[in-house]
């Protein structure tokens, strides 16, 4: 892998923020607006209810939840980017392997969730003080895991984008919310039908969730959850990538690249 090609595709798409301020509702806008519209929200349901801090759960959910919806939005809509700009043909004529072309987006991601996630948390003591550090460490390894899955989710949605184009690019804006009535984000999994919970269980997002609700509920990190959340995570990232790089080959072979930017 040669970091140089790598960082170079970070500060390209890094240098769209400088010249396009209409892109920074992806990283500003929609984080802060979230932010107050549940924050208020939940003071509102804090007021009345006796089930303990009610603001700090749901802003937490939150957080962890704006870490998975910004990672898989930033990698698939960064491929679009290219097909919007009529980039493709250009990247993928350049000496860059498909493995540094994905670890570049993926740092993309990581960088725009650090600064969405410093912002969420500052919003949060300022407007509600309320501390978003109280769970300490226990939010460190819930937060990787939801990266991984975003991960997953974002570079299996790219492969689509590569097989049915900007047709399919709808899909990038709306997974991560088509996810979030399924993935417990907001209310426990005893929630859902008993079926249902059987087929949740095999998402990593309902185990997240209830790991970062038994932190918040002063039970500690909920360890079996977690290891459910990074084995579901193995299979689904290393499914992600073969599947990437199979849409990638068929593209290639077949000339889709081509008519992409068509």
């Amino acid at each position: 892998m040669n970091l140089t090609r790598v960082s170079g595709i970070i500060l390209r798409h890094l240098a769209v923020y400088r010249s396009n301020l209409a892109r920074l509702n992806e990283i500003l806008l929609w984080p802060i607006f979230e932010l107050l519209l549940w924050g208020f929200f939940g003071t509102y349901i804090g007021r009345l209810s006796a089930l303990g801090n009610v603001v700090l759960v749901i802003l937490g959910s939150l957080l962890l939840w704006t870490v998975f919806a910004r990672v898989q939005q930033s990698i698939s809509i960064s491929f679009l980017m290219e097909l919007w700009s009529r980039n493709i043909m250009n990247m993928f004529i350049a000496p860059i392997s498909i493995t540094e072309y994905l670890t570049a987006l993926m740092v993309v991601g990581l960088l725009k969730v650090a600064f969405v996630s410093g912002l969420m948390i500052l919003l949060a003591w300022l407007f509600y003080h309320i501390n978003l550090f109280v769970a300490g460490f226990a939010l460190v390894p819930l937060a990787v895991a939801l990266i991984l899955f975003a991960w997953a989710v974002g570079t299996f949605i790219t492969g689509i984008v590569l097989r049915f184009g900007q047709g399919a690019e709808s899909i990038a804006w709306m997974f991560a919310f088509f996810l979030q009535p399924f993935g417990a984000v907001f209310f426990p999994l005893s929630v859902y039908p008993w079926w249902l919970q059987r087929v949740l269980w095999w998402i990593p997002l309902p185990h997240i969730f209830e790991s970062l609700r038994s932190v918040f509920a002063g039970e500690g990190i909920a360890l079996n959850h977690v290891l459910w959340a990074f084995g579901l995570n193995a299979v689904y990232l290393t499914a992600a990538f073969i599947f990437f790089g199979y849409m990638f080959e068929k593209a290639r072979e077949k000339g889709f690249l081509l008519k992409l930017q068509e």
